[in-house]
């Protein structure tokens, strides 16, 4: 369906829907906040673990051996490696309809490193970080699976509960590997959270996203005694970087394009016969980012020709932008504030004074930690593999203030706070809110069948998923 339509119908259901779903009864709100508060410590436990592990996409066998660990022994049932991928997983309890899926994701970003202090301090050896929090995300998503399984069993209410570890978020894909594998396909509703500076649960739409590694193959010689025997790889990625840069400003406003150089050499006397660039593509389109993707692929090809070289590419991943479900995202906005804000007490006010002290031009104030934003859907410019997920099944995700207010993601200050108690406490109110969201939908089947219907209208009735990877294993190795 065209953005235009999508717009379209979703103004349509904003304007028409209630402002709060049906609240739950106090007895199984109760058991729910209890339940997600007696597992504090195990889940604070994990998210620090997979904290100090830093494992990067697709590498994170210790940190998804934790959540497994965790899961298992709170009575799921496990299965490893699925979908080709060795560190994911989907874990399963109860039986039955409504089948309620909620995202873990664990992988750390490469490029950085920072102790959980309030000022910049490496962690020598270390060359990852989680600046994105998905330690907490991964960690959080599990306390409230096993909330919600107690609550189901203590109910003896009808309803499956699943935890799907999706590995390798940050540029790797890994849900739209699961998505392709089939392993929505019984899914009513998807749950999802992420680690911010803020307490948001407005559905936002995202950026569609592919991203590919070009790779250029020269002719090695002396740079200086024999340069005119050599080609050079490395002039081919930077000709190519000049006119990606002048392709710019012949873009849709709304695009993004960055790219890093990956290879480019050893040795100045040495002409470099390899040197790879590393691409993203983004556009709140997926048609669009394939169109600035094949300019992309011609501007290689010209690279090429211009330099005597070679060259090739490697399709890294591929993303859909998020499809907002405004019916969830009410009924999540109303949890979000019953359990409310992020409380510091004094040493965690200490450490957010100086951590908003290195913010250059912080968009929130300290204090805001504490406040709900209002319900308020907007475009956003990142992109998210659960976009796939979103555009397969009716999905919902909320953030909540894990990082001191003004915090970028993928900074050292998002990094220090998501290794300490002010990351916790956030991760906490995250998992309280899942829970009482997915009991609301296993106790009213009308409301999952008008999260559906939403769905099905936004997305349109004829739409077929193709995912954008195409037919290509997981890239397991990327990091290296």
């Amino acid at each position: 369906m065209t953005l235009m339509r999508f717009a379209l119908v979703s103004l349509l259901i904003i304007a028409t829907l209630p402002a709060r779903g049906a609240d739950l009864a106090a007895r199984d709100r109760d058991f729910l906040l209890q339940a997600v508060q007696a597992h504090a410590k195990q889940s604070s436990d994990a998210a620090l673990a997979i904290w100090r592990f830093a494992e990067v996409g697709y590498q994170e066998s210790q940190s998804t051996a934790v959540l497994q660990k965790e899961l298992a022994a709170a009575g799921f049932t496990v299965k490893a490696g699925v979908a080709d991928m060795p560190t994911s997983f989907v874990a399963t309890a109860g039986a039955g309809k409504p089948v309620i899926a909620i995202l873990a994701e664990f992988d750390a970003l490469p490029g950085l490193s920072q102790a959980a202090v309030a000022e910049r301090s490496p962690i020598e050896g270390r060359n990852a970080a989680h600046a994105c929090g998905h330690n907490l995300f991964g960690a959080g998503s599990a306390g409230a699976a096993i909330a919600i399984r107690e609550w189901l069993a203590a109910r003896k209410l009808p309803g499956t509960i699943r935890v799907y570890g999706t590995p390798a978020e940050e540029g790797g894909a890994g849900k739209v590997y699961m998505v392709r594998a089939g392993l929505f396909d019984d899914v009513d509703v998807a749950l999802h959270w992420h680690a911010a500076d803020r307490n948001d649960a407005s559905q936002n739409g995202s950026n569609s996203n592919k991203s590919g590694k070009f790779r250029f193959h020269g002719v090695s010689s002396h740079a200086a005694a024999a340069p005119e025997k050599g080609r050079s790889a490395l002039d081919a990625v930077e000709a190519m970087d000049m006119m990606a840069n002048m392709m710019r400003e012949h873009m849709p406003q709304e695009a993004r394009l960055h790219y890093v150089i990956t290879r480019g050499g050893s040795a100045p006397n040495v002409v470099p016969d390899f040197a790879e660039v590393f691409y993203y593509v983004r556009h709140p389109d997926p048609k669009v980012v394939q169109a600035l993707w094949e300019r992309l692929t011609k501007i290689a090809e010209g690279a090429a020709l211009g330099t005597g070289t070679t060259w090739d590419v490697e399709v890294i991943h591929g993303a859909y932008p998020l499809l907002p479900n405004h019916t969830l995202g009410h009924v999540m906005q109303a949890d979000l504030e019953r359990v409310g804000g992020v409380q510091y007490d004094a040493e965690e006010t200490a450490f957010a004074q100086k951590i908003h002290a290195t913010l250059t031009n912080p968009s929130r104030a300290l204090g805001s930690e504490r406040v709900v934003q209002p319900y308020a859907p907007e475009q956003h410019y990142g992109s998210t593999d659960v976009g796939d997920v979103s555009w397969t099944v009716p999905t919902v995700g909320l953030n909540t203030a894990t990082w001191v207010p003004g915090t970028s993601a993928h900074s050292w200050q998002a990094a220090a706070a998501g290794g300490m108690s002010i990351g916790i406490k956030g991760m906490e109110n995250a998992s309280k809110v899942l829970a009482l969201t997915a009991a609301r939908l296993y106790l009213d089947p009308a409301l999952v069948k008008k999260a559906r219907a939403e769905f099905v209208a936004a997305r349109g009735a004829d739409f077929v998923y193709r995912p954008m990877v195409g037919d290509r294993k997981p890239p397991l190795d990327y990091r290296n």
